[in-house]
């Protein structure tokens, strides 16, 4: 079991991406994979694969590329076993040029809590360092925060 579970309400919902995001800002592949159904279906950008071993490999992938990393989900839409996120994070690649990546989530949940589908469209945007506003996972202070449109 992983509680939350669906159907989701309003207060669930946020939790499951609140926990969502505190594992994704850890970047520790087997611990986000721990979230997902044995055969969870993914797309991320033009990627599509199936199973926790591919979700394994895939965020290892990831995490070796994006350096710093640090994201911030917000929750968008809930209905039953189903969520939408939207998300921003930001990170920087081996030549040190600093990237924010914008994209919306659809989650499909099994009984158990487990995500069994996510579908990830992701765009990313140029900025400067100084334009940074993520500085790794949420503090204290960001607790209610909402993301910025820009």
């Amino acid at each position: 079991m992983r509680p939350p579970l669906p159907p989701f309400d309003r207060a669930s919902a946020e939790a499951k991406v609140r926990a969502a995001e505190d594992a994704w800002n850890t970047r520790d592949p087997e611990r986000v994979a721990a979230a997902y159904t044995e055969d969870s279906v993914w797309r991320n950008r033009d990627e599509f694969f199936t199973g926790r071993a591919a979700i394994v490999e895939f965020l290892t992938r990831k995490w070796a590329k994006e350096n710093g990393y640090a994201l911030r989900k917000d929750l968008w839409a809930f209905d039953g076993n189903r969520i939408a996120v939207r998300f921003q994070y930001e990170w920087h690649d081996e030549a040190g040029r600093w990237w924010r990546s914008y994209g919306n989530e659809q989650w499909e949940f099994a009984p158990d809590g487990r995500m069994a589908r996510r579908e990830a469209s992701i765009d990313d945007v140029r900025i400067e360092e100084s334009e940074r506003r993520i500085f790794g996972p949420r503090g204290p202070e960001e607790a209610d925060a909402v993301l910025p449109q820009r």
